[in-house]
C-alpha cells in the first residue's frame, strides 16, 4: 500500500520525476514488487494526476503507469479506484479559478493490482451503512420483479447483508486527520511531509484486503500513515522512507490511539451537475479555450 512521488509539473520539497519519464524511474520498484508480492497479496498505489506544462491539458503518464504494469510485469488490474478529496482547493489555479476552461481537480487514481487474477479479500470488511430507501425495502419487505433496464431485481435483493457494498469513488477529506502529526512536528522542528493521504485511505484496503498477522509494506512512506494504520489493525508492516526527517515526524503516528488520530465523518455531500445553472446569455464561453487570459 503506497502513495509514489507523482509526476508533477511543480515540484515537491522531496522530489518528484517528470511525468515523461516516470515509467522508466518506477521500473525497478515494478520490478520489486513482483518479486516479493504474494500469489494472493495486492499491490496498492495512489497516484494523482498531472498537467502538461503550460496547457490545460493533462498527462497520461499515470495511466502509462498502470499499462506497463500490466502489460510488461504481468500485473493484473483487479480493480481501478477513486479518492474523492471533498476538501482539495481548486486547482491549478490558471485554468479553474483564472481562465475558468477547466474544473477542481479533486480524485486521485488508486490502482489495484494483483499477480494472479484472485488476490484474497473480501467487501463485507468495508461494508457502508444502508440508505434511507434501502432500510425502508428491508422494513417493509420488496416485490421481485424485473425492472426495464432489464436486471432481474430477485427476492435476495431485501435479504440484510449488515450493509452496502461500497463504490470504488472513496470520499475521504485530507483535512483535521493529521493535526497531532503536524502539532508534533512543529514541536519538535520536523519538516512536516507535504503530500500525507488520509489514515482511511490505507485503512479501506488493509481491511479489505489482508488478515491480522499480514505483512503490509509502504515502500514510499513519507509520514508513516500506512504504518500507523496497519499497526492499529494488528497487521506486521515495514516503511521505508528515504528521508530521516520524515521519519522522525513518523513517529508521531504511533503516540496516539487509532480513534484520536483520524476523522471519521458518516457521509459527505455532493451536488449534482449542473444543480445551479447560469444565464448563458450572461455567462459565454471562452471564445479561444483560454488561450489567453
Amino acid at each position: 500500500m503506497t502513495s509514489p512521488p507523482f509526476g508533477l509539473v511543480r515540484k515537491k520539497s522531496y522530489g518528484n520525476e517528470d511525468a515523461a519519464a516516470y515509467c522508466d524511474w518506477f521500473r525497478p520498484f515494478a520490478e520489486g514488487f513482483n518479486r516479493v508480492l504474494r500469489d494472493d497479496g495486492s499491490l496498492v498505489i495512489d497516484i494523482g494526476g498531472a498537467w502538461k506544462p503550460g496547457t490545460p491539458t493533462r498527462s497520461l503518464y499515470h495511466f502509462k503507469l498502470l499499462i506497463m504494469l500490466c502489460e510488461e510485469f504481468g500485473f493484473h488490474l483487479a480493480q481501478e479506484h477513486y479518492w474523492w478529496n471533498p476538501a482539495k482547493l481548486p486547482s491549478p489555479a490558471e485554468w479553474v479559478n483564472i481562465r475558468r476552461v477547466r474544473v477542481k481537480d479533486a480524485v486521485n487514481c488508486v490502482w489495484w493490482l494483483s499477480k494472479t487474477p484472485y488476490p484474497k479479500a473480501n467487501n463485507k470488511r468495508v461494508l457502508a451503512p444502508y440508505s434511507d430507501s434501502m432500510k425502508g425495502l428491508l422494513k417493509n419487505g420488496y416485490k421481485a420483479k424485473l425492472r426495464p433496464s432489464g436486471h432481474d431485481i430477485s427476492e435476495k435483493f431485501s435479504k440484510d447483508n449488515g450493509g452496502s457494498v461500497p463504490p470504488n469513488l472513496l470520499a475521504i477529506a485530507n483535512t483535521e486527520s493529521n493535526g497531532q502529526y503536524q502539532d508534533y512536528c512543529r514541536a519538535n522542528e520536523i519538516d512536516i511531509h507535504p503530500a500525507r493521504f488520509p489514515a482511511l485511505l490505507p485503512e479501506y484496503f488493509i481491511r479489505m484486503l489482508t488478515d491480522p498477522g499480514d505483512l503490509v509494506v509502504d515502500p514510499f512512506a513519507g509520514s508513516c500513515v500506512t504504518g500507523m494504520v496497519a499497526e492499529n489493525l494488528r497487521r506486521k508492516w515495514a516503511c521505508v522512507e528515504l528521508s530521516s526527517e520524515y521519519i522522525r515526524g513518523g513517529m508521531a503516528r504511533f503516540q496516539t490511539d487509532a480513534e484520536n488520530a483520524r476523522s471519521r465523518p458518516a457521509n459527505y455531500s455532493i451536488s449534482t451537475p449542473c444543480s445551479q445553472p447560469a444565464d448563458e446569455t450572461e455567462v459565454p464561453l471562452v471564445a479561444n479555450g483560454g488561450a489567453t487570459r
